[in-house]
């Protein structure tokens, strides 16, 4: 049975997600847990949810380059337009927290111009294919 690519992206999503939580935990205990540290890992565990909640409910019209195959417009995508962007930064925040290492802060600020402009590349992808529905959709959504 042939995966179909939103599948495929779907599972090498979940894979790196799964790879990455099993190489920190050893390494957890031996952590001295902060505030920042614990404030930190929870930003990072709930952003990371975040984007493999969303990266599902994209499904097949999931795609690095902006193309219109369909509207999402529910689940996570109701009150975000951009919400692999939105909680990518925030991990970047999170483990800033958890290293203790504000220059860590350093990639998010550098990635926002980059995620502005692919963000309003997408929404004029999306604004030819899907006109009046996106805007009112846009009216109603955040980023």
């Amino acid at each position: 049975m042939k995966m179909s690519t939103g599948t495929g992206m779907n599972v090498g999503t979940l894979a790196v997600l799964v790879t990455v939580i099993a190489g920190a935990t050893p390494h957890l205990r031996e952590a001295h847990w902060t505030p920042a540290r614990v404030a930190g890992a929870t930003l990072c565990v709930f952003s990371l949810g975040m984007i493999v909640v969303a990266r599902f409910q994209l499904g097949a019209a999931f795609s690095v380059r902006a193309k219109a195959q369909r509207l999402v417009t529910t689940g996570v995508y109701a009150k975000i337009r951009n919400p692999i962007y939105v909680f990518g930064q925030l991990v970047f925040v999170g483990v800033a927290l958890m290293a203790e290492r504000w220059w860590l802060l350093l990639p998010a600020v550098l990635l926002v111009p980059l995620q502005m402009w692919r963000a309003r590349n997408e929404a004029r992808v999306l604004r030819a294919a899907f006109g009046e529905e996106y805007e009112r959709y846009r009216e109603r959504t955040w980023f």
